[in-house]
């Protein structure tokens, strides 16, 4: 998808807006190039919404959209003093009536690449990791079992 521009971007949650909640939006949006771990988020004491470019750039647009959907849950019901923290029952209702995802999927350059995987001797439990496991210091957090790691 090509690079969106601030007020394409504002036009695109604007429409958004009105389209799934009937209500425009009138407040900020803007790109968060420092986002690492998340599509997006709503900041209620600025009323601004911020979303991730890499989501534009390596997802599609359907999963764009529905982080826009999602913030815009908060947002929406932030305006409206009902509870719109994800523990809430009425943001959970609006997702659902919205078909707002309730978590983005994880960008394709921060997947985890497992290097090592261990396994339990006694319960056959495995263990993925990044990094090397001193096996004479750990055991299996599940039985206590010695571990034995596998060849990838």
């Amino acid at each position: 998808m090509d690079p969106i521009n601030k007020q394409t971007l504002y036009n695109m949650v604007d429409k958004l807006s009105i389209e799934f909640f009937d209500k425009p939006f009138e407040h900020e949006v803007k790109f968060n190039h420092r986002l690492r771990t998340t599509g997006g988020r709503y900041i209620p004491a600025k009323k601004l919404i911020e979303l991730n470019p890499k989501y534009v750039s390596e997802m599609d647009l359907e999963e764009f959209v529905g982080i826009i959907k999602h913030e815009l849950c908060h947002y929406h019901l932030h305006i409206e003093g009902k509870g719109y923290k994800h523990i809430d029952p009425e943001f959970k209702a609006l997702l659902k009536k919205t078909g707002s995802p309730r978590h983005c999927n994880p960008l394709p350059s921060q997947k985890r690449k497992y290097q090592y995987v261990y396994k339990c001797k006694q319960c056959n439990q495995e263990y993925k990791r990044i990094r090397r496991v001193d096996l004479n210091k750990y055991r299996c957090g599940k039985c206590s079992g010695m571990l034995m790691q596998l060849k990838l």
